[in-house]
């Protein structure tokens, strides 16, 4: 419960607040918790907020912390929606843009290995990641529509809508230009998984794509911007996935001769993609479809299969 410092008596319509949250899914053991409630819709200015925990007359006897109290003020929405214990805010965009610069120095350096003109290349795929990232805000808005309304800085972005549009951008890019698009790929392969693998830790410390809680001494201490509590990483196994991956992608175009090309984007593509449907039962967000995950998981098994058979016969 809330009241705004220098509230008349009674208070105003806006100068007070008493809500219940329920915290669900916590399982006995996962350690220390911690909840974030955002009151939205209140007059600006300081607060006296309280917080007492409320427990089940039906339910077994349990220590019940102490009420604490504290004194605050309102603030920006948009950045106190992002705010949590264990978020750093300021992660994401770093971490992932550090990606996106990384996956550029390794696309050119393995363009100039196979001739490509790194130039043109290099301001393509700039302005792919910048059309991705409306590619992956447009994403989540088709996939979550009745989210809440969030910066496209700060959050709100699907990795998928990013790949597709990022990709389709290149291909289109590279059409025009003239480039060939099968050893375009390849080379920009590597990169993007390099990217993946560095902005997922930022997903980690910026509190998206959390994990379900567990009690395992291999889950780890994170937020999802509401609860904070011991989760399974699933953000930085996919990096440590999508590091794997790119790491035998650019083994395979420095040593061997990777024919037929286009086979290597195709098959580290497929690889990340399966490795993701994996991961999504692990995730804390519900999946929308009954089948999409198994259809999935089956053609990209398939595709990865194939390319990786194509590249051996040749």
């Amino acid at each position: 419960m809330g009241l705004r410092a220098g509230a008349t008596n009674p208070p105003a319509p806006g100068d007070t607040f008493d809500v219940v949250d329920t915290i669900a899914g916590v399982v006995p053991g996962s350690g220390t918790v911690s909840l974030t409630r955002r009151i939205e819709g209140i007059t600006p200015g300081g607060w006296t907020v309280q917080a007492r925990s409320v427990v089940d007359p039906s339910g077994p006897d349990r220590s019940v912390p102490a009420t604490a109290q504290v004194e605050t003020s309102t603030g920006y929405a948009p950045l106190i929606r992002v705010r949590a214990p264990g978020v750093r805010i300021g992660a994401w965009p770093a971490l992932v843009g550090s990606g996106a610069a990384v996956a550029l120095i390794l696309q050119g350096v393995l363009a100039s290995r196979f001739g490509l003109p790194t130039g043109q290349l290099s301001v393509l795929s700039l302005v792919a990641c910048l059309l991705g990232l409306g590619g992956a805000r447009l994403y989540y808005r088709l996939e979550y529509p009745r989210g809440p309304e969030t910066p496209v800085r700060v959050t709100g972005m699907c990795i998928q809508g990013f790949v597709l549009a990022a990709i389709g951008t290149v291909v289109m890019g590279a059409l025009l230009l003239g480039l060939p698009v099968g050893r375009l790929m390849d080379v920009t392969a590597p990169g993007l998984m390099a990217g993946m693998a560095i902005g997922r830790v930022g997903c980690f410390l910026g509190g998206c794509c959390a994990g379900r809680v567990t009690a395992s001494r291999w889950g780890l201490w994170s937020s999802d911007r509401r609860l904070g509590v011991r989760r399974i990483p699933t953000q930085l196994v996919e990096s440590a996935c999508a590091l794997l991956i790119g790491s035998v992608a650019g083994t395979v175009l420095l040593v061997v001769d990777t024919e037929p090309a286009g086979a290597v984007f195709v098959a580290t593509i497929a690889a990340y993609t399966f490795g993701r449907q994996l991961l999504f039962p692990l995730r804390s967000l519900p999946r929308h479809t009954r089948y999409g995950r198994q259809l999935v998981m089956l053609s990209t098994g398939i595709a990865s299969v194939g390319a990786g058979v194509a590249l051996l016969l040749r």
